[in-house]
Protein backbone atom coordinates (compact mmCIF):
# COMPACT_ATOMS: atom_id res chain seq x y z
CA UNK A 1 0.00 0.00 0.00
CA UNK A 2 2.87 2.61 0.88
CA UNK A 3 5.30 1.44 -2.11
CA UNK A 4 1.85 2.08 -4.11
CA UNK A 5 0.61 5.74 -2.86
CA UNK A 6 4.19 6.98 -3.28
CA UNK A 7 4.27 5.84 -6.97
CA UNK A 8 1.17 7.59 -7.44
CA UNK A 9 2.39 10.58 -6.02
CA UNK A 10 5.75 10.46 -8.46
CA UNK A 11 3.37 9.69 -10.99
CA UNK A 12 1.40 12.74 -10.24
CA UNK A 13 4.43 14.93 -10.15
CA UNK A 14 2.40 17.72 -8.38
CA UNK A 15 1.08 17.57 -4.92
CA UNK A 16 -1.02 20.73 -4.05
CA UNK A 17 -1.06 21.88 -0.43
CA UNK A 18 -4.37 23.01 0.62
CA UNK A 19 -5.90 25.06 3.27
CA UNK A 20 -9.53 24.33 3.66
CA UNK A 21 -11.34 26.68 6.17
CA UNK A 22 -14.91 25.62 4.83
CA UNK A 23 -15.22 21.96 4.16
CA UNK A 24 -18.33 22.62 1.98
CA UNK A 25 -15.67 23.72 -0.65
CA UNK A 26 -13.58 20.43 -0.28
CA UNK A 27 -15.42 18.81 -3.00
CA UNK A 28 -16.41 21.80 -5.63
CA UNK A 29 -11.73 21.85 -5.14
CA UNK A 30 -10.67 18.77 -5.44
CA UNK A 31 -12.93 18.35 -8.54
CA UNK A 32 -11.56 21.28 -9.79
CA UNK A 33 -7.86 20.15 -9.54
CA UNK A 34 -8.93 16.33 -10.95
CA UNK A 35 -10.58 18.24 -13.99
CA UNK A 36 -7.14 20.68 -14.45
CA UNK A 37 -5.19 16.88 -14.55
CA UNK A 38 -4.17 17.14 -10.96
CA UNK A 39 -4.78 13.77 -8.97
CA UNK A 40 -3.63 14.13 -5.20
CA UNK A 41 -4.00 16.91 -2.71
CA UNK A 42 -2.74 17.46 0.10
CA UNK A 43 -5.08 18.99 3.03
CA UNK A 44 -3.33 20.66 5.66
CA UNK A 45 -4.36 20.36 9.39
CA UNK A 46 -3.99 23.97 10.14
CA UNK A 47 -8.07 24.41 10.50
CA UNK A 48 -10.90 22.41 11.74
CA UNK A 49 -11.83 21.73 8.98
CA UNK A 50 -9.39 19.48 7.53
CA UNK A 51 -10.98 16.23 8.83
CA UNK A 52 -14.57 16.49 7.65
CA UNK A 53 -13.14 18.12 4.21
CA UNK A 54 -10.51 14.76 3.97
CA UNK A 55 -13.84 13.15 4.69
CA UNK A 56 -16.15 14.76 1.81
CA UNK A 57 -13.39 14.40 -0.69
CA UNK A 58 -12.77 10.46 0.38
CA UNK A 59 -16.77 9.61 -0.33
CA UNK A 60 -17.34 12.21 -3.08
CA UNK A 61 -14.29 12.58 -5.48
CA UNK A 62 -12.98 8.65 -4.89
CA UNK A 63 -10.41 9.07 -7.66
CA UNK A 64 -8.92 12.23 -5.87
CA UNK A 65 -5.50 11.05 -4.48
CA UNK A 66 -5.98 12.73 -0.76
CA UNK A 67 -3.01 13.27 1.50
CA UNK A 68 -3.32 14.75 5.33
CA UNK A 69 -0.59 17.45 5.92
CA UNK A 70 0.85 19.31 8.48
CA UNK A 71 0.12 16.52 10.77
CA UNK A 72 2.03 16.87 14.15
CA UNK A 73 0.86 14.85 16.75
CA UNK A 74 -0.20 10.78 16.37
CA UNK A 75 -3.96 12.14 17.21
CA UNK A 76 -4.13 14.10 14.22
CA UNK A 77 -2.52 11.22 11.82
CA UNK A 78 -5.52 8.80 13.53
CA UNK A 79 -8.26 11.99 12.90
CA UNK A 80 -6.57 11.50 9.10
CA UNK A 81 -7.15 7.99 8.62
CA UNK A 82 -10.25 7.50 10.12
CA UNK A 83 -11.19 10.27 7.57
CA UNK A 84 -9.94 8.33 4.85
CA UNK A 85 -6.46 9.76 4.18
CA UNK A 86 -3.81 7.74 2.13
CA UNK A 87 -0.85 9.25 3.18
CA UNK A 88 0.54 11.68 6.29
CA UNK A 89 2.67 14.35 5.59
CA UNK A 90 4.16 16.30 8.70
CA UNK A 91 6.52 19.68 8.73
CA UNK A 92 8.92 17.98 10.54
CA UNK A 93 10.57 14.81 11.60
CA UNK A 94 8.12 14.07 14.18
CA UNK A 95 9.25 10.19 15.56
CA UNK A 96 6.31 9.10 17.11
CA UNK A 97 4.06 9.99 14.18
CA UNK A 98 6.72 8.12 11.82
CA UNK A 99 6.22 5.10 13.99
CA UNK A 100 2.88 5.13 14.12
CA UNK A 101 2.20 5.47 10.67
CA UNK A 102 4.56 2.77 9.79
CA UNK A 103 2.97 0.53 12.68
CA UNK A 104 -0.25 0.85 10.86
CA UNK A 105 1.09 0.21 7.05
CA UNK A 106 0.17 4.03 6.18
CA UNK A 107 2.50 6.05 3.98
CA UNK A 108 3.80 8.81 5.60
CA UNK A 109 6.24 11.99 4.30
CA UNK A 110 8.46 13.86 7.03
CA UNK A 111 9.67 16.87 6.63
CA UNK A 112 13.62 17.03 6.43
CA UNK A 113 16.06 20.37 6.48
CA UNK A 114 19.55 19.19 7.48
CA UNK A 115 21.38 16.06 7.08
CA UNK A 116 21.36 15.11 10.42
CA UNK A 117 17.30 14.81 9.80
CA UNK A 118 17.70 12.97 6.28
CA UNK A 119 20.11 10.28 8.71
CA UNK A 120 17.45 10.24 11.46
CA UNK A 121 14.44 9.05 8.46
CA UNK A 122 17.23 6.30 7.00
CA UNK A 123 17.26 5.18 10.71
CA UNK A 124 13.45 5.11 10.99
CA UNK A 125 13.43 2.94 7.61
CA UNK A 126 11.31 5.69 5.24
CA UNK A 127 12.90 5.89 1.56
CA UNK A 128 11.04 9.47 0.46
CA UNK A 129 11.06 12.81 2.81
CA UNK A 130 9.79 15.78 2.29
CA UNK A 131 12.28 18.81 2.09
CA UNK A 132 10.83 21.62 3.74
CA UNK A 133 10.88 24.39 3.31
CA UNK A 134 12.64 23.73 0.09
CA UNK A 135 13.57 27.67 -0.90
CA UNK A 136 13.92 29.07 1.83
CA UNK A 137 16.37 26.46 3.30
CA UNK A 138 18.76 27.02 0.12
CA UNK A 139 16.21 25.81 -2.85
CA UNK A 140 17.41 23.01 -5.22
CA UNK A 141 21.04 23.52 -5.11
CA UNK A 142 21.49 23.11 -1.33
CA UNK A 143 19.13 19.87 -2.05
CA UNK A 144 21.84 18.76 -4.26
CA UNK A 145 24.17 18.88 -2.35
CA UNK A 146 22.41 17.28 0.80
CA UNK A 147 21.16 14.82 -0.81
CA UNK A 148 24.49 13.26 -2.55
CA UNK A 149 25.35 10.95 -0.12
CA UNK A 150 22.18 9.58 0.69
CA UNK A 151 21.70 7.88 -2.80
CA UNK A 152 18.91 5.27 -1.36
CA UNK A 153 16.45 8.48 -0.50
CA UNK A 154 14.19 10.61 -2.33
CA UNK A 155 12.03 13.89 -1.63
CA UNK A 156 9.21 15.89 -2.07
CA UNK A 157 10.19 19.56 -2.02
CA UNK A 158 7.61 21.90 -0.84
CA UNK A 159 7.53 25.57 -0.21
CA UNK A 160 8.26 28.40 -2.47
CA UNK A 161 8.06 26.16 -5.58
CA UNK A 162 5.89 27.41 -8.27
CA UNK A 163 5.81 27.56 -12.16
CA UNK A 164 8.89 29.68 -12.37
CA UNK A 165 11.30 26.73 -10.50
CA UNK A 166 8.85 23.55 -10.43
CA UNK A 167 10.38 21.93 -13.90
CA UNK A 168 13.84 22.21 -12.27
CA UNK A 169 13.13 20.56 -9.61
CA UNK A 170 11.56 17.79 -11.17
CA UNK A 171 14.17 17.14 -13.55
CA UNK A 172 16.63 16.40 -10.38
CA UNK A 173 16.32 12.12 -9.94
CA UNK A 174 16.04 12.06 -6.61
CA UNK A 175 12.53 14.05 -6.35
CA UNK A 176 9.46 12.07 -6.60
CA UNK A 177 7.29 14.88 -6.80
CA UNK A 178 6.83 18.78 -5.64
CA UNK A 179 4.19 20.23 -3.58
CA UNK A 180 2.62 23.52 -3.69
CA UNK A 181 0.30 25.92 -3.06
CA UNK A 182 -0.14 28.63 -5.98
CA UNK A 183 -2.79 27.02 -8.10
CA UNK A 184 -5.04 26.55 -4.71
CA UNK A 185 -4.57 30.07 -3.35
CA UNK A 186 -6.94 31.13 -0.38
CA UNK A 187 -8.37 33.94 -2.20
CA UNK A 188 -9.68 31.50 -4.83
CA UNK A 189 -10.75 28.91 -2.74
CA UNK A 190 -12.80 31.55 -0.45
CA UNK A 191 -13.75 33.24 -3.74
CA UNK A 192 -15.09 29.71 -5.17
CA UNK A 193 -12.90 30.41 -8.00
CA UNK A 194 -12.86 26.98 -9.24
CA UNK A 195 -12.96 27.50 -12.62
CA UNK A 196 -9.66 29.49 -11.94
CA UNK A 197 -8.15 26.65 -10.39
CA UNK A 198 -9.15 24.10 -12.98
CA UNK A 199 -6.62 26.42 -15.37
CA UNK A 200 -3.54 27.30 -13.04
CA UNK A 201 -3.44 23.41 -12.42
CA UNK A 202 -3.78 22.41 -16.13
CA UNK A 203 -1.22 25.24 -16.86
CA UNK A 204 1.41 23.86 -14.41
CA UNK A 205 0.54 20.04 -15.40
CA UNK A 206 1.39 21.51 -19.28
CA UNK A 207 4.47 23.20 -17.36
CA UNK A 208 5.70 19.82 -16.01
CA UNK A 209 4.77 17.60 -18.95
CA UNK A 210 6.22 20.57 -22.07
CA UNK A 211 4.21 18.84 -25.04
CA UNK A 212 5.66 19.38 -27.62
CA UNK A 213 5.65 18.25 -31.72
CA UNK A 214 8.64 16.16 -32.50
CA UNK A 215 8.20 14.73 -35.49
CA UNK A 216 6.00 14.20 -38.20
CA UNK A 217 6.00 10.39 -39.50
CA UNK A 218 4.84 9.57 -42.85
CA UNK A 219 3.44 6.13 -44.40
CA UNK A 220 4.79 5.59 -48.08
CA UNK A 221 3.91 2.62 -50.41
CA UNK A 222 7.14 1.54 -50.22
CA UNK A 223 10.92 2.09 -49.45
CA UNK A 224 11.53 3.39 -52.98
CA UNK A 225 8.82 5.92 -52.12
CA UNK A 226 10.23 6.75 -48.99
CA UNK A 227 13.38 7.96 -50.45
CA UNK A 228 12.03 9.90 -53.00
CA UNK A 229 9.40 11.61 -50.65
CA UNK A 230 12.47 12.15 -48.37
CA UNK A 231 14.92 13.10 -51.42
CA UNK A 232 12.49 15.83 -52.33
CA UNK A 233 12.13 17.57 -49.45
CA UNK A 234 15.86 17.15 -48.56
CA UNK A 235 16.80 19.01 -52.03
CA UNK A 236 14.18 21.70 -51.81
CA UNK A 237 14.61 22.95 -48.50
CA UNK A 238 18.35 21.50 -47.64
CA UNK A 239 17.92 19.31 -45.13
CA UNK A 240 19.75 16.69 -44.19
CA UNK A 241 18.77 13.20 -44.89
CA UNK A 242 19.31 10.21 -42.51
CA UNK A 243 18.34 6.35 -43.55
CA UNK A 244 17.56 3.20 -41.31
CA UNK A 245 16.02 -0.39 -41.79
CA UNK A 246 12.47 1.23 -40.67
CA UNK A 247 12.26 4.55 -42.70
CA UNK A 248 14.12 7.62 -43.87
CA UNK A 249 14.52 10.85 -42.10
CA UNK A 250 14.53 14.49 -43.26
CA UNK A 251 16.84 15.71 -40.51
CA UNK A 252 14.74 15.32 -37.25
CA UNK A 253 11.21 16.63 -38.13
CA UNK A 254 9.99 14.23 -41.30
CA UNK A 255 10.25 10.38 -40.98
CA UNK A 256 9.09 8.60 -44.20
CA UNK A 257 8.30 5.02 -43.55
CA UNK A 258 9.55 2.47 -45.51
CA UNK A 259 6.75 -0.41 -43.69
CA UNK A 260 3.09 -0.20 -42.06
CA UNK A 261 3.36 0.95 -38.46
CA UNK A 262 0.29 2.71 -36.23
CA UNK A 263 -1.72 4.97 -38.04
CA UNK A 264 -3.67 4.89 -41.33
CA UNK A 265 -1.70 7.68 -42.69
CA UNK A 266 1.36 7.97 -40.73
CA UNK A 267 1.83 9.53 -36.64
CA UNK A 268 2.88 12.38 -34.93
CA UNK A 269 5.43 12.67 -32.09
CA UNK A 270 4.83 14.05 -29.16
CA UNK A 271 7.78 14.88 -27.07
CA UNK A 272 7.82 14.85 -23.36
CA UNK A 273 9.84 15.93 -20.33
CA UNK A 274 8.06 13.05 -18.72
CA UNK A 275 7.03 10.04 -21.02
CA UNK A 276 5.40 7.91 -17.34
CA UNK A 277 3.83 10.90 -16.45
CA UNK A 278 2.21 11.58 -19.80
CA UNK A 279 1.24 8.30 -20.17
CA UNK A 280 -0.21 8.51 -16.77
CA UNK A 281 -2.16 11.80 -17.61
CA UNK A 282 -3.65 10.38 -20.93
CA UNK A 283 -4.82 7.77 -18.85
CA UNK A 284 -6.90 9.72 -16.81
CA UNK A 285 -8.18 11.41 -20.15
CA UNK A 286 -9.02 7.68 -21.15
CA UNK A 287 -6.40 7.58 -23.62
CA UNK A 288 -4.58 4.13 -22.82
CA UNK A 289 -1.14 2.77 -25.32
CA UNK A 290 -0.35 0.36 -27.31
CA UNK A 291 2.06 -2.00 -25.04
CA UNK A 292 3.78 -3.92 -28.15
CA UNK A 293 4.86 -0.31 -29.27
CA UNK A 294 6.97 0.35 -26.05
CA UNK A 295 10.17 1.34 -26.81
CA UNK A 296 13.13 1.05 -24.19
CA UNK A 297 16.45 2.97 -23.36
CA UNK A 298 18.91 2.17 -20.45
CA UNK A 299 16.21 0.61 -18.33
CA UNK A 300 13.23 3.39 -19.11
CA UNK A 301 10.36 4.24 -20.98
CA UNK A 302 11.50 6.07 -24.47
CA UNK A 303 8.31 6.00 -26.15
CA UNK A 304 4.65 4.32 -27.37
CA UNK A 305 1.92 5.36 -29.12
CA UNK A 306 -1.16 5.70 -27.89
CA UNK A 307 -4.73 4.34 -28.69
CA UNK A 308 -6.15 6.64 -30.47
CA UNK A 309 -5.70 8.12 -34.04
CA UNK A 310 -5.72 12.11 -35.37
CA UNK A 311 -6.73 12.64 -38.65
CA UNK A 312 -5.48 9.19 -39.47
CA UNK A 313 -2.05 10.16 -38.00
CA UNK A 314 -1.47 7.73 -34.60
CA UNK A 315 -0.16 9.29 -31.44
CA UNK A 316 3.52 8.65 -30.06
CA UNK A 317 5.10 10.06 -27.37
CA UNK A 318 8.29 10.09 -26.81
CA UNK A 319 10.94 10.77 -23.87
CA UNK A 320 13.17 14.16 -24.76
Amino acid sequence: MMTDVLATLELCGIIPVVVIDDDARAVPLASALLAGGLSTMEVTFRTQAAEHAIDRITKAVPSMVIGAGTVLSVEQAKSAIGAGARYIVSPGLNRKVVEYCRSVKMTVIPGVATPSDVEAALDLGLTVVKFFPAEANGGLEYLQAMSAPFRQLRFIPTGGIDESNLLSYLKFPPVVACGGSWMVKADLIGAGAFDQITHISARAVSTMLGFRLAQVGIHSGSPQEAAEDAGLLSRVFRMDLSETAQSVSVESQFEFMKQKSPGTRGHIAIGTHFLQRAVAYCSAQGIGILENTRTEKRGKLHSVFLDKEVGGFAILLIQV
